[in-house]
């Protein structure tokens, strides 16, 4: 059984230099003035560090995990961990990532997104020892003087030399003024928290600096920036609750597991890195297996992380059962589901079943399903996973 899960509470700071050098390389992109970080880290100093997540979802995933597991990183070396839930900058939306402009979401969907965030982040923090803290604090207060102030810290050319708005208005696409201000109000959220070091993903990596830029207006030290690497989810893309291509924290022991076993092969040893914290060296024994075997320890360790050993091991054995008894075929037909397609058209044009009086027939019976969980409405949204229809087809939807 592979079982690493360990007391998050430090009661000092440590420089253990072995961790230090495994806290700013494993899953690592980039530090920016990594050489000063270190000696930082080294000096025994507590630090001040910072991760902020916008509440664009209900769900934290484990895209999300990987800088959270890092930030855990931090606090189990006893530095003050600060999480920002962006209750203010949720509502603007960041399209640091999208290939098209991001709607705004309304306040009281952002209420109600974040209202489980510290429960799913606790699964990773211990919350008693973080800093939680909401953007909409200061935020809201600002003045278009203030505003003014910071923006004049940018010039227009920096925004739109980063690749996804360079692609946009090459393509013609619009891009808005409200797009432009993100990176300023992520930026004074370091300086509203007095941050010393601000975590984030590849593609934030414009809004970390600009958490520099105006540290420095406000006469305070620039931050240093760690971002690690984004992972890939269930569908090969970046890993994202706008594509639903999801593992979520909030899933259960079963789903995580099953979901973990359909990844691809080549994500095994990213995942072991960026997702867990099996050693390094046990890793590199793991992926000598055969990769059924490895991509199984996998999910084991994963499903430990948050659910715990016991739930982890009849996680394994309901899975492994379910394909021993013959109940689900390995050679399940796979379809790749088109934006906004419901559950009735991916069924239809897959072929699982010859008409939509016969689907209509299964939902009525209960007889359709996707990873054990009843379909109520075909008009539905399709997800990704395994549908079940009837008592021996399968689908999987990609």
């Amino acid at each position: 059984m592979l079982s690493y899960m360990f007391s998050l509470r430090a009661s000092k700071v440590s420089t253990d230099g072995e961790k230090i050098n495994e806290l700013l390389s494993r899953g690592v992109s980039e530090v920016i003035e990594k050489d000063a970080l270190k000696k930082a880290l080294v000096s025994g100093e507590q630090l001040r560090v910072k991760l902020g997540i916008d509440p664009t979802s209900p769900h934290l995933h484990l895209g999300r995990s990987v800088l959270l597991l890092k930030l855990r990183d931090f606090q189990k070396l006893g530095h003050k961990v600060v999480l920002i839930i962006g209750d203010f900058t949720g509502v603007i939306g960041d399209t640091s990532d999208k290939d098209s402009e991001r709607p705004m979401l309304s306040p009281e969907v952002i209420q109600e997104n974040l209202k489980t965030y510290t429960a799913q982040a606790g699964k990773i923090l211990d919350m008693d020892e973080v800093e939680v803290r909401h953007n909409s604090e200061w935020l809201k207060d600002i003045s278009y003087e203030e505003l003014g102030r910071q923006a004049d810290q940018f010039s227009l050319a920096e925004f739109i030399a980063r690749d996804n708005i360079r692609r946009r208005l090459d393509d013609g696409k619009r891009v808005s003024l409200r797009e432009l201000l993100y990176p300023l109000m992520q930026g004074y959220d370091s300086v509203a928290v007095k941050a010393d070091v601000e975590l984030g993903g590849t593609d934030q990596r414009f809004n970390l600096l600009a958490g520099r830029s105006l540290q420095a207006l406000y006469e305070q030290k620039p931050q240093h920036i760690l971002t690690t690497n984004l992972i890939e989810g269930l569908d090969g893309r970046k890993m994202s609750s706008s594509w639903g291509n999801t593992i979520n924290l909030s899933d259960t022991a079963e789903d995580m597991f099953g979901k973990v076993m359909r990844l691809h092969d080549e994500l095994i040893e990213t995942y072991f890195i960026h997702t867990t914290r099996v050693p390094l060296t046990k890793v590199s024994e793991i992926m000598d297996e055969d990769p059924r075997v490895s991509k199984e320890k996998l999910a084991l360790a994963v499903v430990s992380l948050y659910h715990g050993e016991d739930a982890a091991e009849k996680a394994k054995e309901l899975f492994t059962n379910t394909f021993s008894r013959g109940e689900m075929p390995m050679d399940v037909p796979e379809i790749s589901r088109k934006e906004g397609e419901s559950v009735k058209e991916v069924l239809l044009r897959s072929g699982s079943v010859s008409s939509g009086k016969e689907l209509e027939r299964l939902l009525t019976e209960g007889a359709v399903s996707l990873e054990g969980e009843k379909i109520k409405n075909i008009q539905e949204e399709a997800r990704f996973g395994v549908y079940k229809i009837g008592k021996r087809r399968f689908l999987r939807v990609n």
